[in-house]
């Protein structure tokens, strides 16, 4: 698969690019960043952390505002953040342009209804066709972590919870723990997959942790002062399921942070050790 070169910055001895192809599990181009560090020139493999974002994100938010590199380049880790739904003159969006649902917000899940299931297939685009398209071009291991904020770390929990074995970490910042019973969950799966209920179930990380094979540990930093704490994200679903379930989860409610990217760049160090550590045994 052809790959177009869109941007390259030099960044902490690395290097930073953002690439263009045609997705075929989305039927649209779609544009990816990819943070190269030093020991990638180094003919040395590396792990590779990928990185979902939240609503109205692109690849770029992260990779600018996050403070991740420096870091990722003392580790030697690689990190890839695709865009956060398919793009393009085709591809449907909500009729009223809402930031919530449609472009920007492909809330990591397989459509199952028009108009959106043709292209809104992001499950399958950041489980295993992005991932091919690194590994077929990258001096990627065969080591895996993934890691999201918000709407991203509702997608980085199911794909993990999703694969045992796939992933060898997982964290998420300020998550959407139980999309199934939040505003933003209902109106994107009423749209994405109908209104058929149980069909959201797999889909919910505080549901599907019940019954996941694998018990992979699980790193949450959620900002005490988010003002969609309780509304939207019910990090206390996700804790109670662990609970039940003897899954290992370390949830870290951090005193005066709110849903920004100035919480994530404040933890992010903490995260990528964290990914890093378990990437590295």
């Amino acid at each position: 698969m052809t790959l177009e070169i869109v941007s390259s910055n030099k960044s902490f001895g690395g290097w930073h690019k953002r690439y263009k192809h045609r997705s075929s599990s989305l039927n649209c181009d779609m544009v990816f960043a990819v943070y190269l560090p030093p020991q990638a020139e180094k003919g040395a493999k590396l792990p590779v952390l990928y990185w979902l974002s939240g609503l109205t994100c692109t690849d770029e938010n992260f990779m600018q505002k996050a403070g991740a590199q420096r870091i990722a380049a003392e580790l030697g880790l690689i990190i890839v953040a695709p865009d956060t739904s398919p793009r393009g003159e085709d591809v449907p969006d909500d009729a009223n342009g809402a930031y919530d649902f449609g472009l920007g917000a492909g809330f990591y899940v397989n459509a199952t209804q028009e108009p959106w299931a043709r292209h809104y297939r992001m499950y399958d685009y950041a489980v295993q066709e992005l991932p091919a398209l690194i590994e077929a071009n990258f001096p990627v291991s065969e080591k895996r972590g993934i890691a999201g904020h918000s709407m991203g770390g509702h997608g980085a929990l199911i794909c993990a919870l999703k694969n045992p074995g796939r992933y060898q970490s997982v964290s998420a910042f300020s998550p959407i723990a139980n999309p199934v019973n939040c505003p933003w969950g209902e109106k994107a799966f009423s749209n994405y997959l109908g209104e058929d209920r149980s069909r959201w179930r797999e889909w919910d990380a505080s549901l599907l942790i019940a019954e996941a094979g694998e018990k992979l540990p699980i790193l949450v930093d959620q900002g005490d002062r988010d003002d969609l704490l309780d509304g939207q994200l019910k990090p206390q679903a996700l804790e109670a399921a662990a609970k039940a379930a003897g899954h290992p989860l370390t949830l870290r409610m951090q005193p005066g942070y709110d849903h920004s990217y100035y919480f994530i760049a404040s933890f992010i160090e903490d995260h990528l050790r964290h990914h890093a550590e378990a990437l590295a045994g």
